[in-house]
């Protein structure tokens, strides 16, 4: 699943494409992503054409679009969801699951935005069910090529697409999420603390978003290792100092991956113009077994945890005596 710098480098990119744009048509190539819409493929289309995008928000992992009427898009991009920027005239990619045709806001209505219910649903061959809310008319598109199709792709499908009523400034169902680090609210103190509290792994504790969000096990690896610290280490037992330490390599690794695009070992993560990120290259742990520790030279290690795998440094992050509960 992308971590908090993957899905800050697609809120920055849908930014500066939806931010002011008007939802002009939607199709549902495939019911799967938007299951959790309680009204099905048609209301999802129906509900969301007519609507102007506000600028995309996010806390940690965790990406909405929220709309100018106060309601909110929740985007969860699973294992392999993309957005993508196209022509609506483009061949669409593999997996391409949900349409969203952008115009500007002064661009005339569609029948669709003007009450027809004009939808339609196609079953012909290849279709999966297709569902449209009104066709775009001739007057809402750019000219040829330019690109003002927003594509959501998602080849494995566990992300998808739901509204968030009144979710525009934090959708209902992210409340319990907590901050990030990169978030001006975010109170390091009282991350510490929740830190410190907990009897569990280290490493569990970081993989946690109800305690800081934002953090997945690629940059939980390179965090413990830039520490010293092994996965398994109690958190409770950690020093309040060395918690914070810990927090500091978590937001610099971020950081430093977030300016490189994210981390992408393959094409199910790229950002809206189908560009990769390049902070695999930078890794220290993760994915590295076998490989020399960039500070210690003895070989890299990887272990099974919590139906994951840790990577590590069996010198530099040594096996504690006490293990967690």
């Amino acid at each position: 699943m992308p971590e908090l710098p993957e899905v800050e480098t697609v809120r920055a990119g849908l930014a500066g494409i939806v931010t002011g744009r008007r939802i002009d048509a939607v199709t549902v190539l495939h019911p799967r992503p938007v299951r959790r819409h309680p009204g099905g493929p048609d209301d999802f289309a129906a509900t969301l054409t007519g609507r102007t995008f506000a600028e995309p928000r996010r806390r940690g992992k965790y990406l909405w679009l929220p709309f100018t009427d106060g309601d909110a898009l929740l985007a969860h991009l699973g294992m392999s969801g993309q957005f993508r920027l196209d022509a609506p005239e483009a061949p669409l990619l593999p997996n391409t699951r949900v349409l969203f045709d952008l115009v500007d806001p002064d661009v005339p209505l569609t029948r669709a935005e003007e009450g027809d219910p004009g939808m339609r649903r196609d079953d012909g061959e290849g279709a999966s069910g297709l569902v449209t809310a009104s066709e775009p008319s001739s007057s809402s598109r750019r000219t040829p090529g330019s690109p003002d199709q927003l594509r959501f792709i998602d080849q494995r499908m566990f992300g998808g697409l739901s509204l968030s009523p009144g979710g525009a400034e934090l959708p209902a169902e992210l409340a319990h999420i907590g901050r990030d680090p990169f978030d001006p609210a975010f109170d390091l103190a009282a991350a510490v603390r929740r830190i410190r509290a907990k009897r569990s792994a280290i490493k569990r504790v970081l993989l946690d978003q109800t305690v800081v969000s934002g953090i997945g096990n690629i940059y939980a690896d390179e965090a413990l290792w830039r520490a010293r610290l092994h996965y398994d280490r109690p958190a409770g037992t950690l020093t309040a100092a060395k918690v914070r330490e810990l927090l500091d390599h978590v937001r610099e690794v971020m950081a430093e991956a977030l300016a490189q695009g994210g981390t992408s070992f393959d094409a199910l993560y790229v950002n809206v113009n189908g560009s990769s990120g390049y902070f695999e290259r930078a890794l220290a742990a993760y994915g590295r077994e076998g490989l020399p520790c960039r500070r210690c030279g003895r070989p890299m290690v990887r272990e099974p945890f919590m139906n994951r795998s840790s990577f590590r440094c069996p010198w530099c992050q040594r096996r504690p005596r006490r293990r967690a509960i």
